[in-house]
């Protein structure tokens, strides 16, 4: 992976000077494009077979409900304290005073976040999660097709649980969804060799198409929000591990790929098997990770809806000289922690600052002057994200009793288990 980055970045640089359009910007790009789509293409299988295969598992655990309710309150609670780290940056920096970036350019986006897209995310549209838009372009109409991962998960849990409550005629259906799982997993793990490839096509395209020279007009701001990324993710993450007696050193070892390529690739969704199978790597039993990560990938976001929106909603109003009350704060933090499921199965973190400046009263074309280093604020946003994913199942694993990190309690046996 590191030597993945290493290409990537060289590949990249190389590329500019020879400029966009050139022979090898164009390769960096289709083989980024192309890993991501092989990673995509598996996640929908993966995501309903395992989640099946999960709910078959769990009926023989006695802790399933406390495993759900363990969950949900570990996602509360790390999702306060990135949003906390995130308006403390924003009070102490100030990105929006010392912003240089051109008020023209703020446009007001065409979509918003809305806390009625959480409920209408709930409800499949079809038994496959899929969902098609076209767009009317000069050239034509263009049709694209995507599933809505959120609407996956809830059919599978539906149909997990009634294969489950049938008896013996569920049992062949139940039979046939173990099979497929092993199936895919064993195309997963060819797909995973890829990876450094995919790495050097994701970093090395990321650095034709955006460069750094957007950072200039917007360094306060960034630099905020990498700094909240990088206390969160290499201080309250690792104290977290800690304070549960787990290995810090054993879960990065594992968690280290998925965490990079969510920030080359800037899709959790792209990044969830990898990041499910280092889960497995730490000792989350199969039964649990199936449920726990695909939920948290959609749902559990530290990067994109704690840390960012508290940053860019205090962007906005000190750039436009409004001021913000202990109410406002108070309101901040309320939407970090709830916001990620009311925005679950969307695109992006920009629903989730508009959600956030809408709820504040703050003027949603705020969110257009941040758009010119969205991409390159992405990749530490996802990162970030996909470490929490993987973060909070490993934790709430080990609080029930699932998993026992002998690195922890053996400092002799750290290397090995790294």
């Amino acid at each position: 992976m590191f030597l993945g980055m290493a290409a990537g970045l060289l590949l990249g640089f190389w590329a500019r000077t020879l400029g966009e359009t050139s022979a090898l910007a164009e390769a960096l790009r289709i083989v980024g494009e192309i890993f991501v789509q092989l990673l995509r293409a598996l996640v929908v299988p993966l995501v309903f077979t395992a989640i099946v295969a999960s709910i078959a598992a769990l009926r023989d655990l006695g802790n399933a409900a406390r495993l759900v309710a363990g969950t949900l309150i570990w996602f509360a609670i790390t999702a306060l304290i990135a949003v906390s780290i995130g308006l403390a940056l924003g009070l102490l920096i100030e990105p929006g005073v010392r912003a240089g970036v051109d008020a023209a350019t703020a446009i007001r986006p065409t979509s918003t976040g809305s806390w009625l897209d959480f409920l209408r995310g709930l409800v499949p549209s079809n038994m496959l999660g899929l969902s098609a838009s076209t767009r009317l372009t000069d050239a034509g109409a263009s049709t694209s097709i995507s599933f809505n991962i959120l609407q996956i998960i809830v059919v599978a849990i539906a149909l997990g649980i009634a294969a489950v409550r049938v008896g013996e005629p569920g049992s062949a259906f139940l039979s046939f969804n173990a099979s497929a799982l092993a199936i895919f997993r064993r195309v997963l793990r060819w797909v995973v060799r890829l990876t450094p490839i995919g790495t050097a096509g994701l970093l090395g395209h990321a650095v034709v198409q955006y460069g750094w020279q957007s950072l200039s007009a917007l360094g306060a701001f960034a630099g905020a929000v990498y700094i909240g990324l990088g206390l969160v993710l290499l201080v309250v993450y690792p104290a977290l591990l800690r304070m549960n007696g787990l290995s810090v050193r054993r879960f990065f070892a594992a968690a280290w790929p998925a965490i990079q390529l969510g920030f080359v690739s800037r899709s959790s969704i792209a990044t969830l098997p990898v990041t499910e199978a280092a889960v497995e790597r730490i000792g989350v039993p199969k039964s649990y990770a199936a449920f726990a990560v695909p939920f948290a990938a959609t749902t559990k976001m530290d990067g994109c809806a704690a840390v960012y929106p508290a940053v860019a909603a205090l962007f906005v109003a000190q750039y436009y000289g409004i001021a913000l009350h202990a109410s406002d704060y108070l309101l901040i933090v309320l939407v970090s922690v709830v916001g990620s499921a009311a925005t679950a199965g969307l695109t992006g973190a920009l629903v989730m600052l508009t959600l956030t400046l809408s709820t504040l009263g703050l003027p949603l074309e705020g969110a257009g002057l941040l758009l010119a280093i969205d991409p390159i604020i992405d990749m530490g946003r996802t990162a970030v994200n996909v470490a929490g994913q993987a973060l909070v199942p490993t934790i709430v694993a080990r609080r029930q009793g699932l998993i026992v990190d002998i690195a922890a309690t053996d400092p002799a046996a750290v290397p090995a288990a790294a």
